[in-house]
């Protein structure tokens, strides 16, 4: 697998209603935001880009795009972060939106979401990966998560390898789950009606 997410949402409604309709960039919205994110930082406009392909920027880059109802940044900080650990000032940004963070690795099988409600309750938070274990297991755990801890998703035996898998389920397994958080899937074809991730235009910044 090569899935990779370092992503944030700010979402009045439905995120897959909201990136449907996320083609026109509010560009002097999205540097406002940018410049309250990051006080402080030296930061450079580079070239454009779009949820396809940097949502998992490397360290020192950050793409954002401000929608009407919906905010979106992907950024290296964001890149196999513990929930627990998101800046404070990237969470007072929802502003009576709910926040969902995303962030995945497949080198090292890291797996860390959350969900805020629009008044700010964490209303779920997960960080697990095979070589830490589960960091983080806060709240109820959503609908999409019931199958995997209930053993149903396993993880297959490994024949060059005679110590069974640490955790009850793939980590990136569930994470592919994100369209139950965010609409689309960051690998494999997507579902029908699922919006074309690489049609949100991002502003590309660098620090």
């Amino acid at each position: 697998m090569g899935a990779k997410t370092a992503l944030l949402i700010y979402a009045e409604g439905d995120v897959a209603l909201a990136l449907h309709d996320a083609v026109e960039l509010d560009r002097a919205a999205t540097e406002a935001l940018v410049a309250r994110l990051l006080p402080g930082f030296d930061v450079v406009a580079v070239e454009d880009g779009n949820l396809g392909w940097n949502v998992n920027p490397p360290d020192g880059m950050l793409y954002a795009g401000v929608f009407r109802g919906l905010t979106v940044i992907c950024a290296g900080e964001l890149g196999e972060i513990r929930p627990g650990d998101l800046r404070p000032g990237w969470l007072a940004e929802r502003a009576g939106r709910r926040v969902i963070l995303h962030s995945m690795h497949s080198v090292s099988d890291f797996l860390g979401f959350a969900a805020w409600g629009a008044n700010g309750t964490l209303e779920r938070a997960l960080c697990l990966s095979p070589g830490d274990g589960i960091v983080e297991d806060r709240g109820d755990r959503l609908p999409f998560e019931q199958a995997y801890w209930a053993g149903q998703h396993p993880v297959g035996d490994d024949d060059d390898d005679d110590e069974p898998y640490p955790l009850p389920f793939h980590p990136l397994d569930l994470g592919e789950a994100l369209a139950a958080l965010c609409g689309f899937v960051s690998e494999g074809m997507p579902l029908e009606g699922m919006p074309d991730r690489y049609r949100v235009p991002l502003a590309g910044f660098r620090l």
